[in-house]
């Protein structure tokens, strides 16, 4: 995938260039994740971060973890986690 645009503006320096681009990046690839076109794996590792990065970056752009998952999926992964771990806790 690339995405190009031109912007021609003078006398930019070089530091505040290269902040910028990478900020188009992020608000691009943010974009995608939002609308689930890609996955949050995929979000970090275009944006080269890690996933607890990754997940401090979506909630500053207010997209949630849990969006794509409907109510009952959420409950049901909430009951498999209790399960494992009362599972675990007993061993």
């Amino acid at each position: 995938m690339e995405v190009k645009f031109t912007v021609s503006i003078p006398n930019i320096p070089e530091l505040h260039q290269v902040e910028a681009e990478y900020k188009a990046k992020e608000a691009y690839v943010m974009t995608l994740l939002q609308h689930s076109d890609i996955s949050s794996g995929k979000a970090a590792e275009l944006l080269d971060i890690d996933r607890w990065q990754l997940s401090d970056l979506m909630d500053s752009y207010g997209i949630s973890p849990f969006s794509s998952q409907s109510k009952e999926e959420l409950e049901n992964e909430i009951t498999q986690a209790r399960r494992v771990a009362i599972t675990c806790s007993f061993q």
